[in-house]
């Protein structure tokens, strides 16, 4: 039997009714005529906080005993849940310490130190946080508060799903969403499995950490890492026993998505929908425009969007690797016979294109390269990957030797 039902999560929805905001579920017109389905998202970007945290960790924090709150609280984040943390213990009045990782972006951190919350970092990743945090709390007394592994936080969780219920009239088919630790997942899960059986629950990880993928394959909690990723709220190199044992009965699939089409998802957010989404957010939208999951003509689908708090600096980069995965953006070393009006040649093959220039260098090679010639590098913006390929073919049939950068 469970550790969590769908009873909890109603009474979960009772103390946080008057805390957490009900986020709006918006159509997405775009995907919906791409993909010949219902497409919605669930903004929780949109919650305080600007993420789904607040939930379980408010859950959590309303269910502790008055002793518990005297000692205070203590949690390990990538950054979403000690926000949450930090306002839930603000608004009880009681202290909290959140470790993150060395890796967290700066918005998460400051909007955390914000709530009033002391603030250590350590490490690369969310499990090097939670062993510093455990590590903390054997010296303090403080009341450890998981950010996935919780009864109560799970719980908290799992209103997002009585939400999507309710916005849609009951009318859903089908779930996706993110997955690091697995207590959003497993709280929507125990909710929408609660109300209706039938409908399909689909967990979205970063193949960079695809923990849960792997623990569901190996039919028990398996640690998974292969890379950095820019979906930090995700980065869980192991996840939670009890969320395990949740999504392993009810979540009915778990796909991957790479780096670069969480990339294009974060930018196609922005551009279509005007949300902003951090990369843990756009996974469920990746995974619909890579063609990972695939709808039914007229299936009603739901994607969550966990949060929003995405650093500027990342999202600079993030929407610079999106554009180039869908060739509006070309980096290429173009080679030529050092001669005079030879790169004149070369700007006025790109202009007739209709690409425009957004940097260009020329240098003479002096060592190590060929007597009379020259290499330009350009970044350019372009309309596709058709439009790069015909570039290209012009260039190459003018002489110059042409090389992706």
């Amino acid at each position: 039997m469970l550790k969590v039902n769908l009873e909890d999560v109603k009474k979960a929805e009772e103390v946080l009714k008057s805390i957490v905001k009900e986020t709006p579920l918006q159509e997405s017109k775009e995907l919906s005529a791409k993909l010949g389905a219902n497409v919605y998202y669930k903004c929780e970007n949109l919650q305080k906080t600007g993420s789904f945290k607040i939930r379980g960790a408010c859950n959590k924090i309303s269910n502790l005993t008055d002793e518990e709150k005297a000692k205070g609280v203590i949690a390990s984040s990538a950054g979403n849940h000690a926000q949450g943390v930090a306002l839930g213990a603000k608004m009880t009045g009681i202290k909290a310490t959140i470790v993150m990782p060395e890796t967290a972006p700066l918005a998460k951190v400051t909007a955390t130190k914000s709530y009033g919350a002391e603030v250590v970092l350590n490490g690369a990743v969310y499990d090097d946080a939670y062993a510093k945090a455990v590590e903390i709390q054997k010296e303090t007394g403080a009341t450890f508060l998981h950010p996935f592994d919780d009864e109560y936080v799970i719980a908290g969780q799992g209103t997002i799903g009585l939400e999507i219920f309710k916005q849609l009239n009951e009318n859903v088919d089908t779930i996706l969403c993110p997955i690091g630790g697995g207590g959003i997942i497993a709280g929507i899960a125990v909710a929408a499995k609660g109300l209706n059986p039938n409908v399909k629950i689909i967990g979205v990880q970063t193949s960079n950490i695809p923990s849960m993928k792997v623990s569901k394959e190996n039919g028990k909690v398996t640690t998974a890492f292969n890379g950095a990723t820019i979906a930090d709220g995700i980065a869980v190199k192991t996840p939670g026993n009890t969320t395990f044992e949740i999504i392993n009965e009810l979540v009915d699939e778990v796909i991957t998505v790479s780096e670069e089409e969480i990339a294009q998802g974060m930018l196609f957010l922005m551009e279509h929908q005007k949300v902003v989404a951090e990369g843990a957010g756009a996974v469920t939208t990746a995974a619909l425009l890579s063609g990972k999951y695939k709808p039914q003509k007229d299936e009603n689908v739901v994607c969550v969007i966990s949060g929003g708090n995405v650093d500027v600096n990342t999202l600079y980069r993030v929407i610079g690797v999106g554009l180039a995965a869908e060739g509006r953006r070309y980096s290429f070393s173009a080679t030529m016979t050092d001669k005079p009006g030879g790169f004149l040649e070369l700007i006025s093959i790109i202009s007739k294109s209709n690409a425009n220039i957004l940097n260009a260098n020329q240098t003479r090679l002096s060592s190590g390269g060929t007597i009379g010639k020259q290499v330009a590098e350009f970044i350019i913006e372009t309309f596709n990957h058709e439009h790069i390929e015909k570039l290209k073919a012009e260039m190459n049939a003018a002489g110059f030797e042409i090389q992706d950068l």
